[in-house]
């Protein structure tokens, strides 16, 4: 009788850890089985583009630490990869997705990023809602970026928007940065921090933290608005 318990107390373990690790890798956010994206070599200004819009814009928002990262995983989700996103999200459909609905509501205790973050502007919410409205696709275009343009508003906040303020904004000061306004950004470019961040160079934290790192272009957007000597432009 005593066989019989132990061996029904040691099949129970071992289904409930079995189930649980189930929960934690469903949709192949766990382990990294993310299908790749499809490039195209245009960008076209009517589509929303996963990889250089929105994987971004959640990774720096959503998947910090405390909240949907790897470590984290609040409510079992990892936001920092298409197959952990599409996890609340019904492609074609934004209003009845969870993602739209999170970064739209009023309610403190459910909106994403939680306060006292900064919510996700309204273009940023657009951007989500296209994507999915477009069928929410594993997609990435090269050549949307122009050297030529590297001004403060039309090029070097809009990628601190995307990449970097979800880490360093007043509520969180990743490395005590803030790159949510014009006076922190200069401060950090002035200080080296943020190119030799960016450019991944040795002795400075990579950035964007647990992304992929910025194209050489818009490395060079930043470079040469520092170099115009940072002109809130």
């Amino acid at each position: 009788m005593k066989l019989i318990s132990i061996v029904t107390i040691a099949a129970t373990a071992f289904l409930f850890i079995t189930c649980k690790h189930e929960i934690l890798s469903k949709g192949g956010s766990s382990n990294g089985n993310n299908p790749p994206p499809v490039i195209t070599n245009s960008c076209s200004a009517d589509t929303v583009y996963f990889s250089n819009a929105i994987l971004p814009l959640l990774s720096s928002g959503c998947a910090m630490s405390g909240c949907h990262d790897a470590t984290t995983h609040k409510e079992g989700l990892i936001l920092n990869s298409y197959a952990g996103i599409m996890k609340i999200v019904t492609p074609g459909n934004a209003s009845g997705s969870k993602l739209y609905q999170v970064v739209n509501t009023t309610n403190p205790g459910d909106i994403m990023p939680p306060p006292p973050h900064q919510p996700f502007s309204a273009s940023e919410k657009a951007s989500i809602q296209k994507w999915i409205n477009q069928g929410a696709k594993n997609n990435q275009c090269n050549g949307g970026c122009d050297t030529t343009v590297f001004t403060f508003s039309g090029a070097v906040m809009p990628l601190m928007n995307t990449y970097c303020k979800g880490c360093h904004n007043p509520a969180s000061l990743g490395g005590g940065v803030d790159l949510s306004t014009y006076a922190g950004v200069k401060a950090s470019a002035a200080s080296g921090r943020l190119p030799g961040s960016i450019k991944q160079a040795t002795g400075y934290k990579p950035m964007p933290q647990g992304g992929n790192k910025l194209s050489d272009c818009q490395i060079q957007q930043v470079e040469k608005w520092i170099q115009a000597g940072t002109p809130n432009n």
